[in-house]
């Protein structure tokens, strides 16, 4: 049985027992549909040999050895993950665009007696779903950016926003990346991954209330920030932290604790800005972090190298307000907060 997606919300929301994503795990590593397993009919090498027969032999012979591994890798998740679900159970399956592999293995586990359905399409007919809800269709709320310099916790400022019944999307958190060189969070997902991860988030607010979203560049690390959420961040009023230099320097320190802790990359980092900042005043930068001096390194850091780019990028802004915070703890940061939530109530 066929089972079409008429909406992203539908894909996210499909009703079956369990979405099972059949391709290899490059594929699902890529990018896949929220929620789904990895079963697949074929491995990585599988598939690589599989496309090598049909290219360099004949398609009959790749189908033939195709339908013996899947055959085999059916049976080992049969076997295996799938051996507790009884009778009942109702899995939703897909591969590519809803061909071979998923319709050989729903026999499968049809013959068994469950209730399969295989995506119409497959993974394609989702990706269109992502593609039209990010590139061609306006984006459904009004944009509210939090601005400010480097180190005025904007990111931390967006979690207590959300607690106080706001919508906010995390840029930075769905792209696994803070924004800047000392930003890296590991691997990113994959374009086609953050744009999934976004869509998904995006089909959670609720058309025409207003969503806080930090200001950013149109690249998060090596993510692109698809064209309908810019245009409407380009469109976006601003809420503009004012945060004195100590006091980001100290929240910076507790901030980025990890890269301060891996005394390499740190070294790494900031000798990547020599080319920007001479080999002076690397030297220093060097030194202090040597020292064990990160707050006098974190100050330095944002005064002579990101708040002069910051202004320089800035341009002309649609302020909706300028609210100066005097501190970065606790209380700093709920009294921040507050005054953000107030301003979008009034919106």
């Amino acid at each position: 049985m066929d089972h079409s997606f008429a909406s992203l919300a539908d894909s996210l929301d499909h009703g079956f027992d369990t979405l099972i994503d059949v391709r290899a795990p490059v594929e699902f590593a890529e990018d896949h549909i929220p929620g789904a397993i990895n079963l697949p009919v074929l491995d990585d090498a599988q598939r690589a040999e599989v496309g090598t027969i049909y290219k360099q032999v004949n398609a009959f012979t790749a189908r033939k050895v195709g339908a013996a591994l899947v055959a085999r890798n059916t049976a080992d998740h049969v076997e295996g993950p799938l051996a507790a679900h009884d009778g009942g159970w109702q899995p939703l399956v897909y591969c590519w665009r809803g061909g071979q592999r998923s319709n050989a293995f729903a026999s499968i586990l049809s013959q068994i007696g469950w209730r399969v359905a295989v995506v119409d399409g497959g993974y394609r007919s989702f990706r269109r779903l992502v593609k039209t809800a990010l590139y061609d269709t306006a984006f459904p709320c009004p944009v509210v950016l939090l601005d400010g310099n480097t180190g005025t916790a904007k990111t931390e400022l967006l979690a207590r926003v959300a607690a106080r019944g706001h919508q906010v999307l995390d840029l930075e958190g769905l792209a696994g990346h803070r924004g800047s060189l000392f930003g890296a969070q590991g691997d990113q997902p994959s374009q086609k991954g953050f744009e999934t991860l976004l869509a998904s988030a995006a089909n959670h607010l609720t058309p025409g209330l207003p969503v806080l979203i930090e200001a950013e560049s149109s690249k998060i690390g090596s993510r692109v920030i698809p064209p309908s959420l810019w245009a409407a961040m380009l469109k976006g009023r601003r809420i503009t932290l004012e945060v004195p230099l100590p006091a980001r320097a100290e929240y910076l320190v507790r901030a980025y604790g990890d890269i301060i802790a891996d005394a390499p990359r740190l070294d790494r980092t900031l000798s990547a800005l020599h080319r920007l900042q001479g080999e002076e005043r690397i030297a220093r930068w060097r030194a202090l972090a040597g020292s064990g001096d990160f707050r006098t390194l974190a100050g330095e850091l944002m005064e002579q190298h990101y708040d002069p780019r910051y202004r320089r990028q800035r341009g002309t802004v649609r302020d909706l307000a300028r609210l100066d915070v005097e501190t970065l703890d606790d209380d700093g940061l709920n009294h921040a907060a507050d005054r953000i939530s107030d301003l979008l109530r009034g919106i």
